[in-house]
C-alpha cells in the first residue's frame, strides 16, 4: 500500500512539473509599444454661453498616433458623450475625423441641444463631459492595438442671483432660468429700501448687470438694455414690498416690477349674460378631436416666473383641439371660454395647424366661433407656450 501511494504522489509531482514546463513556454511577453497619442483640453471647466451660442466653447488638439508601415491605415474617431454613458451608441457624438484632422470644437448651442434632447441633463445643474479619441489602423500584415485618450470636462452652471442692501440680510438668492427661455432669469422676492444688484458668475468670476445707460434708478416695469461689469451696480429700490425680475441674458434686458407694476393674471369671463362665470387662467384643458369631445385632458401647465400670464405645458399630446378655461365633464365643457387659432377675417369659425419652432397668433373668447375654431398640435410637439398677454402661441421640441 505504501508504494502504490509513493508511485501516486511521484506521478502526481512529474505532472505538476510537466505543466509548469509547457506553460512557461507557452507564455511569450507582449512587445510594449510607444504610442504618441496625446490628447489635450482647451479648458476642463466650463460655462455655456448662453450670450454667443455659436462661439467654440470647447476645444480638443491631439497628436499623431505612432508611425506604422504604409501598408497600414490609420483612422482617428473621436466620441463625446456625458459622464456615465460610456459612450452608448444611442448617447455619444461620434464622427470619423477626415485625414489630417487633429482638433474638435463645439459650440455652447451643440451642448445645449445634446444636454436637451440626447442626454436628458439640466443644464442649470453640474455636469460631466468624456471625449475620447481613438487611432485605430487597418490593413497590415499584424495586428496593431489602437490608442486611446480620454478627457472629461466639468460644465458649471452660469450663476444668475439677486443681492444687495435691499435683499433682507444682504444675501444672494439665486435666480432660476425660466421654463420658456432657457435663456432667461426670473424671481419674485420682497425687498426692502437699499441697493438690487444682479451679479452673474461664471468659472467662479462675478460681474454684474448694469443698466447701458448706466443709471441706478429703476424704471419700474420698463425693459432696459443691460451689459456686464466687474463693477458692482445696483437699482435703488425706494419701497418695501413684492418684486419681480427678469433678465434675459441672450437680449442682454432686464426689468423690474415694483408693487404698484406689479403683473397680474389672466381673467376672463365666460357664461350667459345674466351670471357670468369668472376664472382666473392658471391651468388650461385640452377639449376636441384630441380627446373625442369626451372628458377634457387637463395640460398640468406651469405659471411662468416672469409673467403670471404665460402658461406652459410640457407634454406629448398632439391633434386637433382648442384650449379652455374648465375642466369639468358637464355641458359647460363646450361652453367654456377657449383659447384657439383667430376667426376669419368675416368672423366665423376655422381651423388651422401650428408648425413646430413657429410663433402663431392665439384667439380666446366665448363667441359661437370661437369656441367651434381648432389648432392642430403638430406630431413631435413636447413643449407648447402659451402667452397670453401677446396672445400668441408656440409649439415646440425640445
Amino acid at each position: 500500500m505504501k508504494k502504490v501511494k509513493y508511485l501516486f504522489n511521484s506521478w502526481s509531482l512529474l505532472f505538476m512539473i510537466a505543466c509548469l514546463t509547457a506553460c512557461k513556454h507557452e507564455i511569450n511577453d507582449i512587445e510594449k509599444v510607444q504610442e504618441t497619442l496625446e490628447l489635450k483640453v482647451s479648458s476642463e471647466n466650463i460655462t455655456l454661453d448662453e450670450n454667443d451660442p455659436g462661439k467654440d466653447i470647447l476645444t480638443f488638439n491631439w497628436d499623431k498616433a505612432r508611425n506604422q508601415s504604409d501598408d497600414h491605415m490609420v483612422t482617428y474617431i473621436t466620441k463625446l458623450d456625458v459622464l456615465g454613458n460610456n459612450f452608448g451608441s444611442s448617447t455619444a457624438i461620434m464622427t470619423y475625423e477626415d485625414d489630417g484632422v487633429f482638433t474638435k470644437s463645439f459650440t455652447s448651442a451643440q451642448l445645449l441641444n445634446w444636454a436637451n434632447q440626447k442626454w436628458k441633463v439640466a443644464t442649470n445643474k453640474p455636469f460631466t463631459l468624456e471625449f475620447r479619441v481613438v487611432a485605430q489602423w487597418e490593413g497590415g500584415a499584424t495586428f496593431e492595438a489602437p490608442e486611446v485618450r480620454t478627457v472629461r470636462i466639468n460644465v458649471l452652471p452660469k450663476k444668475v442671483s439677486v443681492g444687495g442692501t435691499a435683499v433682507p440680510g444682504n444675501n444672494r438668492v439665486e435666480m432660476q432660468k425660466t421654463i420658456e427661455d432657457l435663456n432667461q432669469y426670473a424671481f419674485v422676492l420682497n425687498l426692502q429700501p437699499g441697493e438690487l444688484q444682479i451679479p452673474v458668475e461664471t468659472n467662479g468670476k462675478t460681474n454684474y448687470i448694469t443698466a447701458t445707460d448706466g443709471s441706478s434708478t429703476l424704471k419700474d416695469g420698463t425693459t432696459v438694455g443691460t451689459n456686464l461689469s466687474e463693477t458692482p451696480f445696483g437699482w435703488k429700490i425706494e419701497t418695501a414690498g413684492e418684486y419681480r425680475v427678469v433678465v434675459n441674458l441672450l437680449k442682454a434686458t432686464a426689468t423690474i416690477y415694483s408693487p404698484a407694476k406689479a403683473l397680474q393674471p389672466k381673467i376672463v369671463q365666460w357664461g350667459n349674460a345674466a351670471t357670468p362665470i369668472s376664472t382666473t387662467v392658471n391651468e388650461l384643458w385640452m377639449h376636441g378631436q384630441i380627446n373625442s369631445f369626451l372628458v377634457p385632458i387637463k395640460m398640468d401647465c406651469q405659471v411662468s416666473v416672469a409673467d403670471p400670464q404665460i402658461l406652459v405645458y410640457t407634454g406629448g399630446r398632439v391633434g386637433k383641439t382648442k384650449f379652455i378655461v374648465y375642466g369639468g365633464n358637464d355641458n359647460n365643457k363646450n361652453l367654456a371660454y377657449a383659447f384657439s387659432c383667430p376667426l376669419t377675417s368675416t368672423g366665423t369659425s376655422q381651423e388651422l395647424a401650428l408648425s413646430v419652432g413657429t410663433v402663431a397668433p392665439l384667439a380666446g373668447g366665448n363667441s359661437s366661433a370661437q369656441r367651434n375654431s381648432y389648432y392642430t398640435i403638430p406630431s413631435g410637439t413636447n413643449i407648447i407656450i402659451f402667452d397670453l398677454r401677446n396672445m400668441t402661441i408656440l409649439a415646440d421640441r425640445r
